[in-house]
């Protein structure tokens, strides 16, 4: 009995520490955008663009994610649904410039959280996060997937996808 209940506390101390781990965030460009836009500042997602989301959306599936951001911009926010169909997490719309108000919501997720957002905006981002290595990306790069853990913050993962 005794050794019944010892077992069970340490495997809820162990499930409390993976409770409490820290929160991972997936940050990533958005896809292709179309090149003849009706609004070229605010373009949609090319044919390519929605394959690559939803390929995004198929390695993001299983990631955890309980909140997406994305900018104010079409591409991302087509992006981010891609990846809400999968998850179920829900968007919420933060203004690319406003990176300061991003990361005090990031901050506030309970849990791992996806940022779709744009080749100028991701490296600033990295950076607030503490990331010390220099990250950028080319006008042409849109298979860029970083992951980020508040356990090791100076760190970055890059992946291609």
């Amino acid at each position: 009995m005794i050794l019944r209940f010892v077992a069970t506390v340490g495997a809820l101390a162990i499930a409390a520490q993976f409770a409490a781990a820290e929160p991972t965030i997936f940050l990533a460009r958005h896809a292709e955008k179309a090149e003849a836009a009706a609004d070229p500042k605010n373009p949609e997602l090319s044919a390519a663009g929605r394959a690559r989301a939803e390929s995004l959306a198929r390695m993001l599936k299983d990631a955890g994610a309980v909140a997406i951001f994305a900018t104010e911009f079409t591409r991302t926010q087509q992006t981010a649904e891609e990846v809400r169909r999968a998850t179920g997490a829900a968007i919420t719309i933060v203004p690319a410039k406003e990176t300061a108000a991003l990361l005090e919501k990031l901050k506030a997720v309970q849990g791992n959280a996806v940022v779709i957002g744009h080749s100028n905006t991701l490296p600033e981002i990295l950076k607030a996060l503490g990331v010390e290595k220099p990250v950028t990306i080319a006008d042409d790069e849109y298979d860029n997937l970083f992951i980020w853990n508040r356990n090791s913050p100076r760190d970055v993962v890059r992946l291609r996808h």
